[in-house]
């Protein structure tokens, strides 16, 4: 995501992070062409005049105005949903940490349970990204546990299942009182409940037909605006094309880009900051002093 100050106003004004120029160029220097076209052929097609008025452009643009907010609204949802899902990781690792350290006897190894919290994390951003199933793995699980979890579809699961195993032994081995582990076992639970809400969003985009009649209803707006205004400004139809269709354009991608938020893109979720963030909360339970958590890229980019 993108983590910046609040530029001036006067510099907000000509910011390219963040405006979305660089993702709809083609789309604005194609329709700002044709504007110019219409404009010097003074609204003739072909030797037919269109005669349109920017009287039916009002009510267009605000029915069109309405719809793009709809699908803004729906892409936003997906990705506050998703970060309140990750915010609750952070919460219940942290949780799951404090009382793997506190409930459990002095004799209890929690410590590679609490590094085991952090490759979950690790492996639930790699299964929604689409990442390698070890990446950032290594270092959290036993040489041989990395090993059998890393062969499977579901990796997270698979962490979690050993997690479980964990609780199991140390109630099997007198550490850890059976109805304290029930209160372990529910925050395990919570975990997986996140994943499967992450899950969820991951793979169920908005209904294709949608973007399909706001992306033909977008364009045909544009590329009729220059006819209904070449009458009234004339060689300023092509500014005011820009001004419009600039509009419709960045908020069509940017509604695109968040209704994944688990992607890669300048506006998803920081994951590689928010699986940082929690192994270093973990460590920091564990008396360790954790690395250095990112801070954002030169174009102020945190991922």
């Amino acid at each position: 995501m993108i983590i910046r100050p609040r530029p001036h106003w006067v510099h907000l004004l000509f910011v390219r992070r963040g405006s979305m120029v660089r993702q709809i160029l083609t789309q604005q220097l194609f329709t700002v062409g044709f504007a110019l076209l219409v404009a010097l052929a003074h609204g003739y097609l072909f030797q037919w005049k269109v005669t349109l008025t920017a009287s039916p452009f009002s009510l267009m643009g605000v029915s069109l105005a309405l719809f793009l907010g709809f699908r803004i609204n729906a892409s936003y949802d997906r990705y506050w949903e998703g970060r309140k899902l990750w915010g609750a990781v952070l919460v219940e690792a942290r949780n799951l940490a404090r009382q793997a350290l506190t409930l459990t006897t002095r004799d209890c190894e929690t410590r590679p349970f609490v590094l085991g919290l952090s490759a979950f994390a690790a492996a639930m951003r790699n299964q929604l990204r689409g990442q390698a199933p070890d990446t950032g793995l290594v270092g959290l699980l036993p040489p041989e546990v990395l090993a059998r979890v890393t062969r499977v579809r579901l990796v997270p699961m698979a962490v979690a299942l050993w997690l479980g195993g964990q609780l199991r032994d140390w109630r099997e081995r007198g550490q850890l009182q059976p109805d304290l582990a029930v209160k372990l076992e529910q925050s395990l639970d919570l975990l997986t409940a996140a994943l499967g809400g992450c899950e969820r969003i991951a793979s169920t985009p908005l209904p294709f037909t949608y973007s399909v009649i706001l992306h033909r209803s977008v364009y045909s707006y544009c590329l009729l605006l220059p006819f209904g205004l070449v009458d009234s400004i004339g060689l300023m139809t092509p500014l005011v094309v820009a001004f419009v269709s600039y509009t419709f354009f960045a908020l069509e991608a940017f509604s695109e880009e968040i209704e994944q938020p688990f992607g890669t893109m300048p506006n998803d979720l920081a994951l590689d900051a928010m699986v940082a963030g929690i192994d270093a909360s973990l460590r920091e339970l564990l008396g360790e002093v954790p690395a250095a958590l990112p801070v954002p890229d030169g174009e102020f980019v945190l991922r």
